[in-house]
């Protein structure tokens, strides 16, 4: 069964993509991060929440597959996203479809 946990800026699935198709597995995750593109995003802070994705992942190392851990890495990450904003590391993109600033207003100055 294809399980998922989906965020404002996260989304993960148990699948890979193949022929940008999601194909259920019990081996893999796929992350997809910031599907509307509400940031723009640097190759290094993308490859920190790459990063921050994979210690979470091995943190729950042998336990149970299920929905309700994949919400919790979810969650961690957005926090994660959350933080590298308020450092600066990553930016709203105000060519965004949408602009709702969901994490907060941004900074001025």
């Amino acid at each position: 069964m294809l399980l998922k946990s989906t965020t404002r800026h996260i989304r993960i699935y148990t699948a890979e993509v193949k022929n940008n198709q999601l194909i259920e597995s019990n081996n893999v995750l796929t992350l997809d991060v910031d599907p509307d593109n509400e940031f723009n995003w640097e190759e290094v802070a993308l490859n920190k929440v790459y990063s921050k994705f994979d210690e979470l992942v091995e943190s729950y190392n042998g336990e149970e597959l299920s929905e309700y851990n994949l919400r919790r890495i979810g969650s961690d990450l957005e926090h994660f996203i959350r933080s590298l904003l308020q450092k600066g590391e990553i930016s709203y993109n105000l060519n965004a479809r949408v602009q709702n600033y969901s994490m907060g207003l941004p900074k001025l100055g």
